[in-house]
């Protein structure tokens, strides 16, 4: 099994308290139908800088990540499958999978 990290672009912040758990019982029961492949739930994030080689740093740059998670999948079909399940498509945002790599 190979190990992927979904990173999370774009969504949007519950509005209520009422909203917020709606949300992370959305999470919660995706996670729980992935099972075991779910190496680490991960977190949200937060305001983000990107820095280039020339030293600048821009606030949130092009594209910026909202959160991610790790899993155990058997490849990137099977890994990009897991992802159609994100709770983030739902609302608006998008899920960027990679092949963590071992060195």
């Amino acid at each position: 099994m190979a190990k992927y990290i979904f990173v999370y672009h774009g969504g949007k912040a519950p509005e209520s308290p009422e909203e917020g758990e709606k949300v992370m019982k959305a999470w919660m029961d995706w996670f729980g139908a992935l099972g075991e492949a779910v190496v680490d739930g991960g977190n949200p994030l937060g305001m983000s800088k990107t820095v280039s080689s020339g030293g600048v740093a821009d606030d949130g740059g092009a594209n910026p990540a909202a959160g991610y998670s790790l899993v155990n999948a058997a490849d990137m079909d099977a890994a990009v499958a897991m992802a159609k399940g994100c709770p983030m498509l739902g609302d608006g945002g998008s899920v960027e999978v990679a092949e963590c790599l071992d060195m």
